[in-house]
């Protein structure tokens, strides 16, 4: 066994516990010896002496391992370390010294005031020597191999990561210097690097050194500043990455073992148009579901495997997943088996939401008291022509899910809608407002009912964005259906954990509504999707208009119009103020409906589908009425304000 081997079947703190040990009783032994040697002055007996040293000792190692300072992996600590150390030594020679004043104990406080000190210099040395010959050791480990980068952000955050970089056995990167846009910092270093201001010739600095690539190391970086940062630093032809670093949780804030490693990663669309992830912490939403049984259909969706997650999270008493699509099914079951194994009792049906008699089957045998219904048919130019399947699906499934519920006594139902339901001009849009409908009249019930009401949701199935990455690699074009479309985003977790938060205070047939910030034009999209794929927009890869498509308007409405709204204990969750038609009412558009599929079960696609559409969802328009003032709209105008902004143009 070699040297760096021989002691690694010891626990580190025992070993540096037994290293400081030692340093403390040579450091007495060494203060003894030098008192007997200096004429003239009286030192105790030897025995008294080895008394008063094992106090000490004893009272500062016991001080040193309750303050956490054996807890300290040295090779990466900062100044709140050392800081411990001396507050560490300093109460335990005190407890140690009123050890001996407070009992029969001989009184060692000249001993204490000499011996303490020098120990504690030592001890500060020790760490502060292994520190640095650790750094040596790593920098000078293949360095000349590794790759060269610059650093965005010279804070606590940058200074971590230039340190990981520099001293990681892991690490691939060499970091050269910093760039801040803080003038104090400037010409100073930072873990040993120079610190460069960001200014208008930072762009040529960068292209004179060996830079590859550029890594931003900034706390709290919004969706603005990420992409300022990103066009501003695009033109040096360096690999830009993002440094994210964890939340720390209340534990490792207490224990300095728990060193906290970031994750660099490359820049995503979702970092430059839209806003920051909000994560969803909720104790009373997190409570509402534990111990419930809870019953996700459509959850090997995009949004139902989500909420599925998240419930798990939640410790329920039993989940359902259903789903028609066994593959999806199977896919979430697997991943939640692999996470949670026995601790989650999860309970897989293939089953279809238009099948009544299944649906009742079901709910017989499990009887949940949460029902999410997440199952739709939702993409619209397949809906437009078979229209007849989204009102079998959708809104049939929906009234056939919402009668179970009821029948075997769910506390509540929430219905997973969409901003296509506001003045809906297809046929998804006006099935998911019947959706809505059916779920409002029920104020009734002793089941309570709710909607939640939100856009797009990004790299769900079937989005613009996973169609766009396919079209860039195959060289494209990136098609588009008109320059000027924009939409509402959110992503799946976000939208998910709001959907569960609604859900949690839904009392009687509230169409809650989602902020879903500001809208971002379709084409920005495509334009940032090529650049992050390290090419060049229109040069590289076209961008085609192919027209708007059946069914389809150039933008969603706005569904934070503050004077329809009435506000919740959340600031992203909204209610929306709708009068609710009566039951009969409803029931009769049911029927309506279900006549007109009924007539036309023999066609492929029949207008006749649409005309009852109109007929029963009295917002239902033709897109065309929408899309010819369309440029005039609220929405538009403040996509365009937003164009206007010279951290956002392109």
């Amino acid at each position: 066994m070699n040297n760096s081997n021989r002691f690694l079947w010891l626990p580190r703190k025992v070993v540096l516990a037994l290293f400081d040990l030692v340093c403390l009783l040579a450091v007495d032994v060494l203060y003894y010896l030098i008192v007997m040697l200096i004429p003239n002055v009286e030192y105790p007996e030897l025995s008294v002496y080895f008394i008063n040293s094992l106090i000490l000792v004893a009272c500062v190692v016991a001080m040193r391992f309750t303050l956490g300072v054996y807890a300290t992996v040295w090779r990466y600590t900062d100044t709140r370390a050392y800081l411990m150390l001396i507050i560490s030594d300093t109460l335990g020679a005190l407890v140690a010294w009123l050890l001996t004043i407070l009992t029969p104990l001989p009184n060692a406080t000249l001993h204490y005031s000499a011996v303490a000190p020098i120990a504690l210099v030592v001890a500060l040395a020790a760490r502060f020597c292994y520190r640095q010959l650790y750094r040596r050791t790593n920098r000078a480990d293949k360095s000349i191999h590794k790759i060269p980068v610059a650093i965005i952000g010279a804070g606590q955050i940058g200074a971590l990561l230039a340190e990981e970089l520099a001293y990681s056995e892991k690490s691939h990167y060499k970091p050269l210097f910093f760039i801040d846009k803080d003038k104090s910092k400037a010409g100073g270093k930072v873990s040993g690097l120079r610190v460069y201001q960001e200014n208008d010739e930072t762009i040529e600095f960068i292209k004179s050194q060996p830079v590859s690539e550029i890594f931003i190391a900034l706390p709290k970086l919004d969706s603005e500043r990420a992409e300022e940062i990103f066009q501003k630093y695009s033109p040096t032809g360096c690999k830009i990455k993002l440094y994210d670093m964890p939340v720390r949780n209340m534990n490792e804030v207490q224990d300095t073992s728990v060193r906290p490693r970031g994750t660099i990663r490359e820049f995503q669309v979702e970092d430059l148009l839209f806003r920051k992830s909000m994560s969803i912490n909720d104790r009373a939403s997190f409570d509402y579901y534990r111990d419930k049984v809870v019953l996700v259909t459509g959850g090997g969706g995009s949004i139902g495997s989500e909420i599925c997650r998240q419930l798990a999270k939640c410790h329920p008493k039993q989940l359902i997943i259903l789903d028609i699509y066994e593959n999806n099914a199977y896919d979430i079951q697997q991943e939640l088996l692999r996470e949670y194994g026995n601790k989650l009792d999860l309970c897989v049906e293939i089953a279809s939401v238009r099948d009544r008699k299944r649906l009742e089957a079901v709910f017989a045998a499990y009887r949940p008291q949460i029902v999410f219904h997440a199952a739709a048919h939702k993409h619209v130019p397949l809906m437009e022509h078979s229209g007849c399947e989204a009102i079998k699906n959708n809104v049939m499934g929906t009234y056939n899910t919402a009668d179970m519920a009821e029948k075997f006594g769910a506390e509540k139902f929430i219905l997973v809608s969409t901003d296509k339901a506001v003045n809906p001009t297809n046929i998804m849009g006006a099935s998911k407002r019947m959706c809505e409908m059916i779920i409002q009249c029920r104020t009734d019930s002793k089941t309570s009912f709710a909607a939640v009401r939100f856009g797009n949701v990004l790299g769900s199935n079937g989005s613009v964005i996973p169609l766009f990455k396919r079209q860039i690699a195959s060289g494209g074009p990136i098609t588009l259906t008109d320059k000027n479309i924009i939409r509402y985003f959110m992503t799946i977790p976000e939208a998910s954990q709001l959907v569960m938060e609604a859900g949690a205070m839904a009392q009687r047939g509230e169409l809650f509504v989602l902020d879903m910030g500001k809208p971002v034009k379709i084409y920005d999209l495509a334009l940032n999707m090529i650049k992050l794929s390290g090419l060049v927009p229109e040069k590289d890869i076209k961008i085609v208009e192919i027209g708007l498509r059946p069914g389809e308007k150039l933008f969603e409405e706005l569904l934070m119009k503050t004077e329809t709204l009435d506000k919740t204990s959340n600031n992203m969750i909204f209610i929306e103020k709708d009068t609710p038609l009566s039951r009969e009412e409803v029931d009769r558009k049911i029927d309506l409906l279900c006549r007109a599929v009924r007539e036309t079960e023999n066609d492929i696609a029949s207008p006749r589908i649409k005309e009852a559409m109109m007929q029963a969802v009295p917002t239902f328009r033709n897109p065309e009425e929408i899309n010819c003032t369309a440029m005039q709209s609220e929405e538009m105008k403040e996509a365009r304000d937003d164009l206007a902004n010279p951290v956002t143009a392109q």
